[in-house]
């Protein structure tokens, strides 16, 4: 199945180039600007793929603050015209969107069914693309993903590891909770989905899903983590210390509790997430090498 995914230089499109090798192609600038409107429908229409992961965003949560209608350019515009071209295609779709739909004031995990109210711009175009999609096709799947980290890009365990081997002590929040996501590992959940379309199984569609590593956690204890990796692996690493939301301010709000409840998915797929501190390592080692 020739998967076309968009978002060139992401960590999942990284991850998915990495797991599909030939089976998947990557589209992004300048044959395909999402930043500018129509260019989805040439584009896709040259590439004739056999399935379409939209793995591309305007992912700067702060920056959304400021640029809010660029965020809404590309995550939600762009993402209607993608589900558009799609349809016109008659080729299924793949959309992945984000835990921040969500306000954060939940205490247990969230279902797919819970009451979305973002709380940021870049939530709020999130979920403006969900609902572009839905309403430009019936053949699509929308996952949900959270904090997503990769060996690839720009992520928070790359940061944590670069500043603990220049830093002594670190000062992480450890007062939002999520479910850290390797890339890699959300890359062979897509593959494994696209497996099931290709023997014409297309359980799913229509629907959206949840699909994050699994396990709680905040950003202290993420932090910790890599840097526990970091002294197993003879590097240096850093001293980590908690504080609160209200002590590192940003431009955002950011949900203060936004875990996903995945369930549905390992139901429906058979496939379970790997734990995020599993997944970890090596992350950390493919870093330092």
């Amino acid at each position: 199945m020739r998967m076309l995914v968009i978002g060139r230089h992401g960590q999942l499109a990284q991850s998915l180039a990495e797991r599909g090798g030939s089976d998947v192609s990557l589209l992004g600038r300048p044959e395909l600007d999402l930043a500018v409107s129509g260019s989805a429908s040439a584009a896709l229409r040259a590439a004739r793929p056999d399935l379409i992961v939209n793995a591309a965003a305007f992912t700067a949560v702060d920056l959304a603050e400021a640029d809010e209608t660029q965020a809404a350019r590309i995550n939600a515009d762009a993402a209607g015209e993608i589900a558009i071209a799609a349809r016109d295609l008659g080729v299924p779709l793949i959309h992945i969107s984000t835990d921040y739909v969500f306000d954060g004031t939940a205490t247990v995990p969230l279902p797919e069914t819970a009451q979305t109210a973002p709380i940021n711009a870049y939530g709020r175009s999130k979920l403006a693309g969900e609902i572009a999609v839905r309403a430009a096709t019936d053949d699509h799947l929308i996952l949900r993903t959270s904090w997503l980290v990769s060996p690839f890009g720009g992520n928070f365990i790359r940061t944590m590891v670069d500043l603990g081997q220049q830093r002594d002590t670190l000062s992480v929040v450890a007062d939002q909770y999520g479910n850290p996501t390797s890339a890699l590992d959300l890359a062979d959940a897509i593959l494994a989905i696209a497996a099931r379309l290709e023997d014409g199984d297309r359980t799913g569609f229509g629907q959206i899903y949840h699909v994050a590593g699994t396990g709680i956690a905040n950003w202290f204890d993420v932090a910790v983590a890599v840097q526990d990796e970091l002294a197993r692996l003879g590097r240096k690493s850093a001293t980590v210390t908690l504080i609160s939301t209200a002590d590192w301010p940003t431009p955002a709000r950011r949900p203060a509790y936004s875990a996903l409840d995945c369930s549905k998915f390992a139901r429906d797929f058979g496939v379970a997430m790997p734990d995020w501190r599993a997944s970890l390592p090596p992350i950390v080692a493919r870093l330092v090498a």
